[in-house]
């Protein structure tokens, strides 16, 4: 067996180990299952076999589900059907395991998590080790998915709907101790006496029976739990507002829990399928699991040169300590490296060290660091105003003032302090590489990485091709963002790359909404209603307008007659000059920010930007929201900034927090259809203006139906039964 092998004891104990070769860490495949199948059906049918311990070779227990080959699954042209029986197979495994009539037990020696989880949850009894590493859940609901397996019928049944609610709803993990105390494991040990316990279990208990499996029960949830009726008569309003009805799993796993609930158990296993395959063959899924995941996981890894050796940062020098430079300073310190923090003035460094003070204080305080890792992190941050400290580092990275000016003089003084072999990187986010790099010596050594604020939160890192940066800067810098444990995505130099240019369209599009009439509030509503984070509007006042009306005027400056005035530019040269509100920082810009109370609209925008009598639906403006981003994304790729649409959306989602729901701004067009969405746009392009029009490379790519991601039938290929 390629998953698992099993091996009978003396006293007729049979011990399944679970230890796939091909992988770092068990998973649900169509192997296992297949495999696991059968060694059910070898323990239920050798009467010289007691029970089973199930536990691990790996050091976790399971990782739940292969994503790889979900997205595969979901890939093909998936009927309700197919989905359902996808998940009656392993649903039907778990059935039979805790019906067979032997005992099994799940001996955790590790994390166990989604189908993993399930996998125990259908076990008669569940050992964990005493280890703070080893947690348990079932986290499906993040993406776009609920436990298809009987999770959500064993666990409603085991601890009740009410304690399910976190772990289901909110895909909560707990470690051994919590999970002893809401019953989710039946015992807590030491690693050394795991299988002895197991063991010990089964020896004692010849003929196990499930709770639900004996004869007259009733359990005390659905209607006969008078509080269960309380948490369904408002929690799927609730949901809805957290969710904006965008991400159908939630609302599902709740009609899971109360309505399988008031069935007998067999039958509520085929209505969880039967929801699952309602979200198997939803788009939610597919975009959740292909961008959030895989997508995240491998990105960088594709696009590094392979014949560049691995490389690793063992000093950093950072100049700017300002936040972005403190930050980068943080991360990189945290990561193990040794970080030079320049700025001009020695106490500028000082500062700037001092973000991380407070950052480590903050850590130490609520459990996350000991004061121990706090001072070595810290240790490792040299705050320095000499260009000569920076001579022993392999990268050095400045976050200066965005103005070409300032640049070209740190680029030069850095480069004649470091060794030749050094990379230079600069964190600008608009001005364009190869620009900056024309003040340096070695522009092959020159790479754009752009952080995002605050970077010790902000897991993106926009890495930038200048036309002169050579492979092995590429090699190196992308190795640099993986010892960060940091999210890269690669994109060719172009004047606001891409996050910085798309992210503009967002607030620009905003901006034009209230020049054309429509409520601030509802602009507000309508981009937090399609899965913002926050509304632009608001968001505008946390940057400051002068912000973008400044990247304006550089692109401006820079075209000269080949500029076009953002479709924005009214509002923005109002706001700044006639109207004299900034933003946040100047006292005020589109809100208000009382002193004594939560910050409201200006109720001055009424006056500078009256409002029409009749307002466009939410929809609508939604749409516009989405389909700018989506389309300028598209552009981009077509201009050769991005070039995997993988890039383009993991960048969208972590950069600026284009919805999840979508999978970003490429997968939003594939889930619309290229050629329905290339329509759409055509019409929005005839009621807001050219700025919606499709290029005519879109329009072909619509006319032949090819989409951003293939499918595995558009490829060419059936997916893998169970990819790595």
């Amino acid at each position: 067996m390629k998953t698992l092998h099993c091996e009978i004891d003396s006293d007729g104990v049979a011990l399944i180990t679970l230890d796939d070769a091909s992988k770092p860490m068990n998973v649900v495949s169509a192997d296992f299952i297949d495999e696991f199948i059968a060694v059910i059906e070898q323990v239920a049918g050798d009467a010289a076999i007691k029970g089973a311990i199930v536990t691990s070779g790996k050091p976790h227990f399971m990782a739940g589900a292969d994503l790889n080959y979900i997205l595969g699954v979901l890939g093909s042209a998936l009927t309700l059907k197919q989905a359902y029986e996808f998940s009656q197979k392993p649903s039907a495994m778990h059935r039979r395991l805790e019906s067979c009539g032997k005992p099994f037990v799940a001996a955790l020696n590790g994390l166990a998590l989604g189908g993993g989880f399930e996998l125990a949850l259908a076990c008669h009894h569940r050992v964990i080790v005493d280890d703070a590493k080893a947690i348990v859940g079932l986290p499906e609901v993040t993406v776009g998915l609920l436990p298809g397996s009987g999770g959500t019928q064993r666990l409603a049944r085991m601890i009740g709907v009410e304690k399910s609610l976190p772990i289901l709803l909110e895909g909560k993990t707990v470690g051994p101790s919590e999970a002893l105390k809401l019953g989710l494991v039946d015992r807590v040990v030491p690693a050394e006496t795991l299988l002895a316990a197991a063991r010990e279990w089964i020896l004692g208990t010849p003929n196990p029976v499930r709770l639900w499996d004996h004869k007259g029960y009733r359990g005390n949830n659905g209607l006969l739990n008078p509080s269960i009726v309380e948490i369904m008569s408002y929690r799927p309003a609730q949901i809805a507002a957290q969710t904006q009805r965008n991400y159908p799993a939630p609302i599902a796993i709740l009609d899971c829990l109360f309505e399988g609930t008031l069935l007998p158990f067999d039958r509520a296993l085929k209505l969880e399928s039967k929801h699952f395959a309602r979200l198997m063959c939803d788009s939610v899924a597919r975009n959740l699991i292909r961008t959030t995941f895989v997508n995240k996981r491998e990105a960088g890894k594709l696009r590094r040169p392979p014949q560049v050796p691995k490389s690793t940062v063992t000093k950093l020098g950072v100049i700017g300590a300002g936040l972005m430079g403190s930050g980068i300073a943080y991360v990189a310190a945290a990561a193990g490296m040794q970080v030079v923090l320049l700025d001009r003035r020695l106490e500028l460094a000082v500062d700037g060290r001092q973000y991380s003070v407070k950052l480590l204080e903050k850590a130490v305080q609520r459990g996350k660091s000991t004061q121990k890792d706090a001072e070595a992190i810290l240790s490792r941050i040299t705050p320095s105003a000499d260009y000569k400290d920076l001579a022993a580092c392999e990268l050095v990275i400045e976050a200066v003032f965005e103005d070409m000016g300032v640049k070209a003089e740190v680029t030069a003084a850095a480069e004649a302090a470091i060794a030749g072999t050094a990379l230079f990187a600069s964190n600008t986010s608009t001005l364009p590489i190869t620009d900056l790099a024309a003040a340096s010596a070695r522009p092959g050594q020159f790479i754009g990485l752009h952080f995002f604020s605050p970077v010790e939160r902000m897991p993106l890192v926009e890495v930038i091709m200048g036309k002169n940066t050579s492979e092995e800067t590429l090699a190196k810098s992308l190795d640099f963002v993986a010892q960060l444990r940091m999210t890269p995505i690669l994109v060719n130099d172009a004047r606001g790359f891409y996050t910085s240019r798309v992210f503009q369209t967002f607030i620009h599009e905003a901006m034009k909404m209230l020049e054309d009439g429509v409520e601030p509030a509802f602009i507000e509503n309508a981009a937090r209603g399609a899965g913002f984070p926050m509304g632009p509007l608001a968001l505008l006042d946390e940057v400051s307008i002068e912000l973008p009306w400044k990247i304006v005027q550089q692109t401006k400056e820079a075209l000269g007659a080949a500029f076009v005035k953002p479709c924005a530019y009214g509002v923005m040269q109002r706001m700044l000059n006639e109207i004299k509100r900034l933003g946040r920082r100047s006292g005020g810009g589109f809100y208000d920010y009382p002193v004594d109370a939560p910050k409201r609209l200006w109720t001055g925008l009424a006056i500078a930007f009256p409002p029409e009598l009749e307002q466009p639906s939410l929809q609508s403006l939604e749409r516009r929201f989405l389909y700018i981003q989506a389309l300028e994304t598209a552009r981009c790729m077509e201009e050769g900034v991005i070039l995997q649409a993988a890039d383009a959306d993991v960048g969208a989602l972590l950069a600026w927090g284009f919805p999840t729901w979508t999978g970003g701004p490429l997968s939003l067009i594939d889930t619309v259809g290229i050629a329905k969405f290339t329509a759409e746009c055509e019409g929005l392009a005839k009621a807001h203006g050219v700025r919606y029009l499709p290029s005519p490379w879109l329009r072909e790519r619509a006319a032949r139906g090819q989409p951003f991601y293939e499918t595995p039938a558009q490829a060419g290929k059936a997916p893998a039964p169970c990819a790595a």
